[in-house]
């Protein structure tokens, strides 16, 4: 499985540096895989679909910064993205599903359930229906799954590629760890930490990182459950630990300029 770390989404919320909106693409023997998908070309067109929280977030309305944009610009068409796989769906992470059809989107039936079909009032204005309004097929994947390594568990969506439930965030985030031939195994912790110095010392290639406080504080700020954060961090901080594997979140930029660079 070959795999790129794309930037498809760029944030300029208030008070902090810019915040990145990190998507895996992996080229796979059945096609090509997105785990999360970014800001779509249908969100930059009709920024309404971004929900309210655009104004908060600020995003870029940059094309070359679509997942579909970056996929194109590899050689590929939007039909060749067979799966997208989210770690939740809050806009940044989901606008992109928009822009590939064909491909069947993953989730888990948690997050589903809260954002789609049992919604709340606090989901209602945190989510934006607009994005799935499009009628994406979507499969759901239930429960903490089965025992899987490093004393964890998890839940296959494709071979090689595996849910870890880590609910906080919202009430059904799941971090994604795929398996890789040349990198070991990646883990894609989505939101579940915002800043990268709350599980690692340096960033994979050894750059020192220091503390984002607010970047930590916008992450309280926005989790459904706050007593969860800490447990989450100690397991990524355990997970990155271990030998051949990486641990990246979804918006801290440092960790995504270092991956893109080695």
């Amino acid at each position: 499985m070959r795999v790129h770390h794309l930037n498809c989404g760029s944030l300029h919320p208030p008070v902090t540096t810019e915040v990145v909106c990190h998507v895996l693409l992996c080229e796979t023997s059945d096609g090509l895989v997105l785990v999360d998908s970014g800001l779509g070309r249908r969100d930059f067109a009709e920024p309404k679909r971004m929900g309210p929280a655009r104004f908060l977030m600020r995003p870029d309305r940059d094309d070359a910064k679509t997942a579909v944009g970056q996929v194109e610009a590899r050689g590929f068409s939007a039909g060749d993205v067979q799966h997208i796989v989210l770690t939740h769906m809050d806009f940044d992470h989901i606008g992109g599903i928009a822009d590939f059809p064909e491909a069947t989107v993953h989730t888990t039936a948690d997050e589903y359930d809260w954002a789609v079909l049992n919604p709340d009032f606090t989901s209602r204005q945190r989510y934006s229906q607009r994005q799935w309004s499009h009628g994406p097929r979507i499969q759901t994947h239930q429960g903490p799954g089965e025992p899987w390594k490093y004393d964890l568990h998890g839940v296959e969506v494709l071979p090689g590629i595996t849910y870890l439930p880590m609910p906080g965030h919202t009430k059904g985030h799941a971090a994604v760890a795929v398996e890789t031939a040349d990198r070991g195994l990646l883990v894609h912790a989505g939101d579940a930490v915002f800043d990268a110095s709350l599980y690692a010392a340096t960033t994979p290639s050894g750059t020192p990182l220091s503390r984002l406080r607010v970047l930590r504080g916008f992450e309280r700020l926005m989790a459904v459950d706050r007593k969860r954060l800490d447990g989450n961090h100690a397991t990524l901080r355990g997970l990155n630990d271990e030998a051949g594997v990486t641990v990246f979140n979804a918006h801290d930029k440092r960790i995504l300029d270092d991956l893109t660079e080695s």
